[in-house]
């Protein structure tokens, strides 16, 4: 039987939004409502952190497990893959990596991009016209069910789809993520994912209906509540 386990990283140090996963929507901080997501799969929940108090708030309102880490990353898949080496982590086969400022994740999310029939994955779903030109929005160019290309503007032959910051990993696949080469667009772009592309990788891609929003700044945070009322 294969074992899978959510990974959600969480820097407290957002370039964009300082402090951004204890930032406070409703009546909970950001990653309590993604933990509570994640936990409701029933699947074992990791929470990677740099931050004691995040680890705290973790411990105190869930049963996912923080693991505070002390390296710095370049971004989230690199704590992920560095992760999979601790002994806590050694049970598992396969990683669905959910993104700490996605409060609006599902269960029911996680749970089909964790069955889908790929090594390697991500999650999309449609592009309302209104953000195509919001570089905090990330865009997926794709042929059938592979990616092609991500980008933040607009792509050049004119269409994509909505990029949601999910990703399924084996632990074959993660355990190489360190040692690819860096592509010079990762940094310019700040896109993790395009690291596996431009080495050649297959990522699958897998379609879910979400309306929900990623909080990236502090007028996200803002639309998030104006959603709500």
């Amino acid at each position: 039987m294969t074992l899978s386990a959510i990974l959600i990283p969480a820097r407290l140090n957002s370039t964009r939004l300082p402090g951004k996963p204890l930032v406070t929507l409703g009546n909970k901080p950001m990653i309590e409502r993604v933990v509570n997501a994640c936990v409701k799969t029933g699947l074992h929940t990791f929470v990677l952190t740099d931050s004691q108090d995040i680890c705290r708030h973790v411990e105190d309102t869930s049963t996912a497990l923080p693991i505070l880490t002390h390296k710095a990353y370049a971004n989230g898949t690199e704590r992920c893959a560095d992760a999979i080496l601790l002994r806590q982590l050694k049970p598992y086969h396969t990683f669905i990596n959910v993104q700490g400022d996605m409060p609006d994740v599902t269960p029911d999310m996680i749970r089909k991009l964790e069955s889908s029939n790929h090594e390697l994955a991500t999650m999309f779903t449609t592009m309302p016209v209104k953000l195509q030109n919001n570089p905090d929005v990330v865009k997926l160019v794709k042929a059938g069910d592979q990616a092609i290309d991500f980008v933040r503007g607009v792509p050049a032959i004119g269409y994509g789809h909505h990029h949601l910051g999910m990703y399924k990993f084996s632990r074959v696949i993660l355990s190489r993520y360190l040692d690819l080469q860096i592509p010079p667009e990762e940094g310019s772009q700040g896109l993790e994912q395009l690291r596996w592309l431009r080495s050649g990788y297959n990522i699958g891609c897998v379609y879910t209906d979400f309306n929900g929003t990623e909080i990236n700044t502090k007028d996200d945070v803002r639309r998030w509540h104006a959603n709500r009322r």
